[in-house]
């Protein structure tokens, strides 16, 4: 019998995602499986750590010797913001980020939610110009995917947040970087818009709820929801229902992780085998 575990050693580089709750992450093993594909001696695990406990908890961390990098979910992506020495542009424009990198002048910390939130409609063929979207949800997730989707040229952004002070600093945040888009705040309505978004945490986990009822929703419209578990969420099993097209949160996730292993020190290398 072989009592050795061969993907994990005391020279393994550590990194962990970081979040409350924490069970319906999907990151440890699609992380993890992508450092064993590109021979990566890292592995990512998950920690649940309470909102109380969050700051200590990341000073604490950060000081580990073998810790190369964090991943950050509901409700972190905004507070972590405060770790980063060097903030990427894509952090600094949606105001949060969920990727904390160790490097030789510091803490490196950027957002990849909205670029695998578009990534994956890329990955579908689904064109993002002229649409108008709904969003539901303005937290970390939210302002990320917002901003990234108005660099695709949409025609309209509507933001729906139950902090509306938070959906109008969305707002702002959009029309700073993309002021062709109409954006606007609101409650969520489904007759006229041609993508639906889901970014908030309704849904998630036991959550039985919808960010907003489908049950009437036109085919034509597209939807997607960031919740990774479960699979389907209430929303996308009742717009599956309506004949939608749709697309679900382990999709951005494939989208953002090969961005996240190349800044956490892994590139891809000439020769590894294809995905």
């Amino acid at each position: 019998m072989n009592d050795d575990a061969p993907f994990v050693s005391g020279r393994t580089r550590m990194f962990a995602i970081l979040g409350h709750p924490i069970e319906q992450v999907g990151s440890p093993a699609m992380f993890s499986a992508e450092f064993i594909r590109r021979k990566a001696p890292a592995l990512l695990i998950p920690l649940h750590v309470l909102p109380d406990d969050f700051d200590a908890t990341m000073r604490q961390l950060l000081k580990l010797g073998n810790l190369d990098g964090l991943v950050f979910t509901i409700p972190y992506k905004q507070r972590a913001l405060a770790f980063a020495d060097q903030v990427g542009a894509q952090g600094e424009a949606a105001g949060g980020i969920n990727g904390l990198a160790r490097r030789a002048d510091g803490w490196h910390g950027d957002m990849f939610d909205g670029l695998g939130c578009v990534e994956a409609f890329r990955r579908q063929g689904i064109s993002l110009a002229g649409k108008r979207l709904q969003l539901i949800g303005a937290g970390g997730a939210g302002s990320a995917i917002g901003v990234a989707m108005a660099f695709e040229a949409p025609r309209s952004i509507r933001v729906t947040d139950v902090d509306p002070q938070r959906a109008e600093q969305l707002v702002e945040r959009i029309s700073c970087v993309a002021p062709s888009v109409e954006v606007t705040t609101g409650p969520a309505r489904l007759d006229d818009i041609d993508v639906l978004l889901n970014a908030s945490p309704v849904g998630m986990l036991t959550d039985a709820r919808m960010p907003i009822d489908v049950s009437a929703i036109d085919p034509r419209v597209i939807v997607f929801d960031a919740i990774v578990v479960p699979e389907p969420t209430p929303m996308i099993a009742k717009a599956k229902e309506r004949g939608c097209r749709v697309l679900v949160g382990r999709e951005m996730m494939r989208g953002q992780m090969a961005r996240i292993v190349d800044f956490f020190g892994y590139p891809e290398k000439a020769g590894d085998s294809a995905r």
